[in-house]
Order: C-alpha cells, then sequence, then structure tokens
C-alpha cells in the first residue's frame, strides 16, 4: 500500500510517497517560510499533503517536525523554527485528509530510516547525529529508536562540553551546539575574523588550506564534538555512531580528526566504527514513510 510522507524543517518541507518497493516517488520540496506566523506554516503542511495525496491513492501518511513532540497524543510541544506551540498536528492532518496518520520526531525518525535502509542497517545499536545548523541524536537500542520517558531523548545538542561557555538558544551556556554545529562553525570563524557568509563547509576547507584562524575554529569544533560522542557512547555503548547533516558531507576532513580526538577520550569503552550516514536528507521523510507503514502493519494485527 502507498503512503505519503513529509518532513517539515525550518526552511524546507519534503515530501514524496512511498510503495511496497520502498523507493521515495514524487519526490518534492517547499519553502517552509516561517516567517509567515505559525498558522500559515500549517496551512502550508496541509496544502503540501493534499498535493502528494492527489497523485495516488494513499493508505496513510506520515509526518515528522523537529523540536520536541509527544509521539502519543500526536502534538507538536514546541517546535520553535516553526512557531508551533502545542499543535495537534496528528488530528489536523488526519482530519484534513480523512487518512490514518503517523507522527514522530524529525531526528528519531531519520534513526528509523537509516536503520532500516541505510548505514544502520546491520547494526540494532548504534546512535544517529545529525550535526548541522543544531545537532541531535537518537539512540537505536535492540533495533528499537528511544524516545525516552518524556519524548525528549536524544538532546545531544544540549550536553553542556564547556562550562560557561557561549549562551545557547536552550538557556544554557557552554552546549555542544554552540561549538559545533555548522551554525556555530561559522559563527565563531566570523567573529574571530570579520569574514560574514563563511559557512561551515567553507571554513573546513579554509583549515585544510592552512587558514590558522579556520584551522584553529574546526579544531575546537571536532574536539568539542568528540566530547560530546565520548559522553553519548559511555551512556548507550554503541556499536556504531552514523554522522549525518550538513558537516558529514566534508567527507574524511571531518570524520578522520572525529575518530582520532574521539579515540584519545575512550579508556575503557570498546570504540564504535563512525561512518557516515547514507540517506542524506532524505532520512527523515523516509522515516515518516516508514512510520505510516508501521502504523498501517499495526491496524491489520489481529
Amino acid at each position: 500500500m502507498t503512503v505519503i510522507a513529509l518532513d517539515v524543517g525550518g526552511t524546507y518541507i519534503k515530501g514524496g510517497t512511498l510503495g511496497q518497493d520502498g523507493t521515495l516517488h514524487h519526490r518534492e520540496r517547499w519553502l517552509t517560510r516561517a516567517e509567515r506566523g505559525p498558522e500559515a506554516v500549517l496551512e502550508t503542511v496541509l496544502g503540501c499533503a493534499a498535493t502528494l495525496a492527489e497523485r495516488c491513492r494513499p493508505a496513510a501518511a506520515g509526518i515528522v517536525v523537529p523540536g520536541i513532540v509527544d509521539e502519543a497524543s500526536g502534538n507538536a510541544v514546541l517546535a520553535a523554527n516553526l512557531g508551533w506551540r502545542d499543535v495537534p498536528v496528528q488530528d489536523w492532518l488526519a482530519e484534513h485528509l480523512d487518512l490514518p496518520v503517523a507522527f514522530g520526531h524529525d531526528v528519531r525518525a531519520g534513526a528509523l530510516a537509516e536503520a532500516r535502509a541505510g548505514a544502520g542497517r546491520d547494526c540494532p545499536d548504534f546512535l544517529f547525529v545529525p550535526v548541522g545548523t543544531g545537532i541531535a541524536a537518537a539512540a537505536v537500542v535492540a533495533g528499537r529508536v528511544l524516545t525516552g520517558g518524556h519524548g525528549r531523548a536524544g538532546e545531544l545538542g544540549h550536553v553542556v562540553v564547556r562550562p560557561g561557555g557561549d549562551p545557547c538558544s536552550c538557556g544554557g551556556r557552554g552546549c555542544l551546539e554552540t561549538v559545533a554545529s555548522a551554525a556555530a562553525v561559522a559563527r565563531r570563524y566570523a567573529r574571530a575574523t570579520g569574514w560574514q557568509g563563511v559557512t561551515a563547509r567553507e571554513v573546513c576547507h579554509r583549515a585544510d588550506a592552512g587558514d590558522a584562524v579556520a584551522g584553529t575554529v574546526w579544531t575546537e569544533a571536532i574536539e568539542a564534538l568528540a566530547d560530546g560522542l565520548a559522553t553519548a557512547i559511555s551512556l548507550y555503548d554503541p556499536a556504531r555512531v552514523v554522522l549525518g547533516g550538513g558537516l558529514a558531507k566534508a567527507g574524511e576532513s571531518f570524520l578522520a580528526p572525529l575518530r582520532k580526538a574521539l579515540g584519545r577520550r575512550l579508556t575503557f569503552h570498546a570504540a564504535p566504527s563512525v561512518v557516515p550516514a547514507h540517506l542524506g536528507d532524505r532520512a527523515g521523510c523516509l522515516g515518516a514513510a516508514l512510520l505510516a507503514q508501521d502504523l498501517l502493519a499495526e491496524r491489520v494485527i489481529p
């Protein structure tokens, strides 16, 4: 049975359809334009879903969003970059489409997709860590993605790695996101040099080319990320760390020094393999589709 899927982000809404062949079809991307306000964003999401549904006869839909979600109630508790607070996304989409709807968290959905069709396919215990504008994580344990007692598991970006450091959007200081996210790398380089508009990947390239300031900023990011991952490894003992997001696209310029920095921190723990994600920006959308398929499967089980 065909399902439709939406991965709602602060910049783009990604959508597609998934059939029995396991391949995403009719993949599309729409601008979120969150500056218009939360109600306008919701109307756009509903419109995107309807567009996808018109192209097939879906049996269900899946939708995943960032931030704090309550998967049991289907509510987006707080999605700051969408302007959403306590939005009953699942119910509204189900009413709009007249379909059963599965609802989830974008990073946990990405981990589900990597577990079934990506870099974690043969590994029942791994950490999925997207490193992009922000940093998050999802722990897959015995093949299941952990949600936590309050649905907030995986906030790796808000583990304090530099006490007293830069202020974080969460209200803390020195969180991992303030040093090692793509946004932080770009911001820290701009602050040190006055150069505006240089992306994190460009900072990486400049570091490789011998730019001393870029080298310092890049090394600080790697060291901070290794600190955060070492904490997560101590807690979850994963066999593998799957790195996604924009910085992972820097390849071995990112992965090789991270592996070395992480190895220096692991004294008695078994070192997990550190590998790039396979699915890229398809992971969230594919994960949403898999949630929808799982919902249908649960409904036919007697």
